[in-house]
């Protein structure tokens, strides 16, 4: 099975100091279901599994039992060139993702190309009641609606998230701040008014005060609203 080969690979790529340190960053899962396999290994495979006639058997049998498994997985679905089958593969795995790695490193390319289809995904995905579904939701806007197809919406879409889920609130602040890189004045009554949860809305205030986007005359405004 093709599931058996792909998992022989894996560990023939293991470093298993590699593995150490991601068990470290990830500690949402099982360090034990970490195999440790460098990502771009892992990228390199999954082109090379996209070109097999079978990669579908390996696609369909959810849920896998390797974080590294999850992250082939990912990376096989970033690389799909048709949107509709794109999309789909995403729904059907979304629900299995079960870290912040596997959610973020996850991007179609074919997304840019079909942002207004993408979007109608986004509305659901973020109202979901699955941790890593509305990030990915988040990611999805930050990526692709912050530049040219920014509408004042999309952020209020996001101020509506109410969690105490860690891992949505602090992509919530990475959004914030990218934010307020790409469209400051749109996005800066989110700060001022405090429309966000504290936590969020402080860490959303040191992302931007790290970022080299952000001038330092922001930044020493921003810095003034943070709540004590």
């Amino acid at each position: 099975m093709l599931t058996e080969e792909i998992r022989m690979e894996l560990y023939r790529l293991q470093d298993e100091k590699y593995r150490d340190f991601q068990s470290r960053l990830i500690p949402t899962i099982e360090k034990g279901t970490i195999i440790g396999v460098r990502t771009p290994q892992l990228r390199a495979y999954a082109k090379q599994l996209a070109k097999r006639a079978d990669v579908r058997e390996f696609l369909e049998e959810l849920p896998h039992t390797y974080f590294d498994e999850n992250q082939l997985h990912a990376f096989l679905i970033s690389q799909m060139k048709e949107f509709d089958s794109c999309i789909g593969e995403v729904c059907r795995f979304l629900p299995y993702v079960d870290n912040w790695a596997t959610c973020d490193q996850m991007s179609p390319k074919i997304f840019k190309k079909h942002r207004q289809k993408l979007l109608v995904s986004i509305k659901e995905w973020i109202v979901s009641e699955q941790v890593y579904t509305v990030r990915f939701a988040v990611g999805m806007l930050m990526e692709h609606f912050l530049d040219e197809d920014f509408d004042v919406s999309y952020p209020q879409m996001v101020a509506e998230i109410l969690t105490g889920e860690y891992y949505v609130n602090m992509m919530v602040a990475w959004y914030f701040a990218t934010a307020l890189a790409k469209q400051y004045d749109a996005v800066l009554p989110y700060i001022q008014d405090r429309k966000l949860a504290v936590w969020t809305h402080n860490k959303t205030i040191q992302k931007c005060v790290e970022s080299s986007r952000i001038t330092a005359e922001q930044k020493a405004y921003l810095k003034s609203l943070k709540v004590k």
